[in-house]
């Protein structure tokens, strides 16, 4: 389908004025008219006028349009939610009373509200398919002008660069979709109905395997702090080395295993169409091995599918690489390897049923959808983990090509349409960066990716030590957190522009500079971290009322805030009791909250002295609201953090601090080279001044009376000689006063040099222009003879014969 009837087809009424206007821009870029740059018979030519209109309509009204609608729609459902929980705040005070009154009162306010959640839930579910939807546009957009008029100019960069920039394509809806979730819980819970949990779209995937759950983050690493970060996780976590030749000696030269994955989809995208949507029954499909196909490597067919709640379940086959093309078409159904398993058993007779209940399962997957190999992801994987230990796994994987194996075009197929993969690649043992493949079969990812995977374990906290250094990482500035990023789902957006209307936000932020200051990251990270406690702590109260809790995962945006959990330490009670006072109303405790966790302060020490505590008594007191007790109050790990709230030193009785450091006290020691290069310097001026006195007396003394304009001239200069050996003696002795007070100042200053400079250019000039206008313009004296007169009076005697001739010497 076009992407012009997509649209239309996708438009949400009340909406509909609000959308891009994918025709205008269409009109303006005279898509029905001829070829680039208007060669080919067009009504006129592509001009630099035609091209200012496009893009002003492009990124000045139409994003700008979108982009207002979209922060001011979500702002609105934000206060709608506000709304929401100031209204259900009191019947979470009264949830204990047994009045029959109460408790109908009760029910009808929980039931209006349930009405307006579900609006606001509609309304933030139409909202993200609006971002979406218009996002794909503008790079629709954006790809027909650079194909159809992009001889001079390229559009898309700019429009990558600029959307980066907005939120509407890059707005974490998770945070209001925990208050709602909670909100949703406490009111069915008024109503005696069971809650059901609320999507989530946050940063984090759980993922099962097995009886695990694991909890997936996903980075961006630049290029320039790869090495850091793998240094990083050195430091904690060995290199698990792949190995697949059995060997007891250790290969010290071992590389890096190269892994390729052959990802699966029809024709017209239906498996990315529904991971891009994050559907709950999305699923995937695909082949992968290690190192080159031409080797021995084994080769395992992957079925992995989103059930509710992010959480997936994943299916597993090996295949040899003779039986993969009878496995994809039905024909072969591993019956052998199931018959085999039957008659050896080893102690599982149900492992050959579930065999060949997932051979069964992944061949009906691939008849029912068409599926066929049209992506492959080649990339070099490396693994650190301790061995057997699986509580933390962590992969990074550099040098990332997708590569298209697609037979869509049936007269120049990527791939034979009767061989289940590319044989030109694996036949010549191609590698990165596969320079023998056409450019437009290929995309070349820029960055390296970086997966983090903690396993869940109910009922007992991680480890404090991991959790600290795994947030140090996570928060820093080495990194960039990519939710959702799926090389499947990137390659098809890469590979396949024409054939897809659907784009991954992560799109814009391709050709951004991913790198960030370490003191931006911080700020960013405690911005995050004020604005998750305050939506954790309008939760709090709707749990806090409740005596059996619902399964609603906390966000994992930073996770650092699972170490506070219903599980504290008294100690930990005591501190978050110090922060939210339990008689203070909801907006005071919220501005201390923030205030506490704004960014650039200092964040406070919360838990008192051991000391003070037991001589006080200290014990936590019952709370008047349920807030507090349940309340987590996230806080950051990284080494910023950490030099932010660290206490002082307590110093041992008798012992005080200095009021001087030791590196204070005693004479001033300064290199000789300092002293001498200042007294060089006021050497330079003191010449100058010499050098301009000499001329000033040279022209007094040489000027007669009647030389008025060289005398004054001679007089300036004799000012400004007087000025530069007063600037030289002031500047000396300032120098010399921050050399001895090791002053930070700078000391450069133009403001001498300049005043010289110019005074001596505009003396110059003047001398010139009175000596010249003296000269041309100056009236001849009343006694001085006429040049013409003397010319005329001689004239006669100038053709005269001469009277007198020389008589010759007789």
């Amino acid at each position: 389908m076009r992407f012009g009837n997509t649209l239309q087809t996708s438009v949400y009424p009340p909406w509909k004025d609000h959308y891009i206007d994918y025709r205008a821009l269409k009109k303006l870029l005279r898509e029905h008219e001829g070829s680039e740059d208007g060669d080919d018979g067009e009504s006129r030519p592509w001009t630099d006028e035609d091209e200012e209109n496009f893009v002003q309509e492009l990124i000045n009204v139409q994003l700008d349009k979108v982009n207002s609608f979209q922060v001011e729609t979500h702002k609105r459902l934000r206060e709608l939610t506000a709304e929401c929980e100031a209204t259900l705040e009191p019947v979470a005070t009264q949830q204990g009373e047994t009045k029959l009154e109460n408790v109908k009162k009760n029910e009808a306010v929980a039931q209006e509200t349930l009405s307006k959640l579900d609006r606001i839930t509609e309304e933030l579910g139409e909202l993200e398919k609006f971002s979406r939807i218009n996002f794909t546009g503008f790079l629709k957009a954006a790809k027909k002008h650079d194909r159809k008029r992009g001889a001079k100019y390229k559009v898309r960069p700019l429009l990558q660069v600029r959307m980066s920039q907005l939120p509407f394509n890059s707005e974490d809806y998770s945070p209001l979709l925990y208050r709602l979730s909670a909100m949703f819980s406490f009111v069915r819970s008024i109503l005696g109905t069971e809650g059901q949990p609320m999507p989530k779209d946050g940063p984090a995937v759980d993922t099962q395997t097995g009886r695990e759950t694991y909890t997936s983050h996903k980075f961006w690493v630049h290029a320039d702090n790869l090495l850091e970060v793998k240094t990083y996780i050195l430091r904690r976590l060995p290199v698990l080395v792949y190995n697949p030749n059995t060997s007891k000696e250790l290969d010290v030269a071992q590389r890096d295993p190269s892994l390729t994955s052959l990802y699966f989809d029809n024709r017209s995208f239906d498996l990315y169409n529904q991971k891009v949507a994050n559907k709950p029954a999305a699923g995937s499909l695909r082949l992968r091995w290690t190192g080159h196909l031409s080797d021995q490597v084994e080769v395992y067919l992957e079925k992995k599918i989103m059930n509710d709640g992010d959480s997936s379940r994943e299916i597993r086959i090996r295949l040899k690489k003779k039986h993969i093309n009878a496995f994809l078409n039905g024909s072969y159904k591993m019956e052998k390897v199931i018959h085999k398993i039957e008659i050896q058993g080893n102690g599982d007779p149900q492992r050959a049923d579930n065999l060949k209940r997932d051979v069964e399962e992944i061949q009906e997957f691939i008849k029912s959808h068409g599926l066929e190999p049209m992506v492959r992801a080649n990339y070099t994987h490396t693994a650190f983990q301790i061995p057997g230990d699986d509580r933390l796994r962590i992969s990074l994987d550099t040098d990332l090509a997708l590569i298209r194996e697609d037979t869509l075009d049936f007269e120049r197929p990527c791939r034979e349409p009767e061989d289940w993969h590319r044989s030109d690649i694996d036949s010549r043992r191609m590698e990165f960066p596969f320079s023998e493949i056409p450019r437009g079969e290929i995309s070349r990812f820029p960055h390296a990716l970086l997966e983090i995977k903690i396993r869940n374990t109910s009922g007992k906290r991680r480890g404090s030590n991991i959790e600290a250094w795994l947030s140090d990482l996570m928060s820093s500035h080495l990194v960039k957190e990519a939710p959702r990023f799926s090389k499947f789902v990137h390659g098809v957006a890469q590979l396949f522009e024409d054939h897809i209307n659907s784009f991954p936000f992560w799109l814009s932020d391709l050709d951004t500079d991913i790198r960030q200051d370490p003191e931006t990251a911080f700020q960013q990270e405690q911005e995050r971290i004020a604005k998750q406690a305050e939506d954790e702590l309008a939760v709090g109260s709707f749990l806090g009322s409740r005596q059996t809790i619902p399964s609603i995962q906390h966000l994992v945006g930073s996770p650092i805030s699972h170490m506070m959990t219903e599980e504290s330490t008294p100690k930990t009670q005591i501190r978050i009791q110090g922060v939210v006072q339990p008689t203070s109303p909801r907006p005071e405790a919220l501005s201390q909250s923030q205030s506490e966790l704004a960014p650039r302060a200092p964040i406070p020490e919360l838990s008192l002295p051991p000391s003070t505590e037991q001589a006080n008594g200290a014990q936590p007191q019952p709370s008047s609201r349920p807030t507090s007790s349940l309340l987590r109050i996230p806080f950051s790990m990284s080494r910023y953090a950490l030099a932010h709230r660290s206490p002082q030193p307590q110093l041992p009785s008798g012992v005080s601090m200095p009021s001087y450091w030791l590196k204070d006290t005693g004479p001033v020691r300064v290199e000789a080279k300092v002293w001498l290069a200042n007294q060089r310097t006021f050497v330079k001026w003191q010449h100058i001044c010499i050098l301009l006195a000499g001329i000033s007396l040279t022209m007094y003394n040489a000027a007669g009376p009647d030389k008025t304009v060289t005398r004054y001239l001679a007089l300036v200069y004799t000012g400004f000689s007087v000025f530069t050996g007063a600037w030289g003696w002031w500047m000396y002795e300032s120098r010399s006063r921050l050399i001895r007070e090791r002053s930070g100042k700078d000391f450069d200053n133009v403001i001498g040099p300049l005043v010289v400079c110019l005074g001596i250019a505009v003396a110059l000039v003047l001398n010139f222009w009175f000596k010249y206008a003296s000269i041309v313009w100056a009236d001849p004296a009343p006694n001085a003879p006429s040049p013409t007169g003397n010319i005329a009076e001689a004239a006669p005697f100038m053709t005269a014969r001469p009277q007198f001739q020389a008589q010759p010497n007789v």
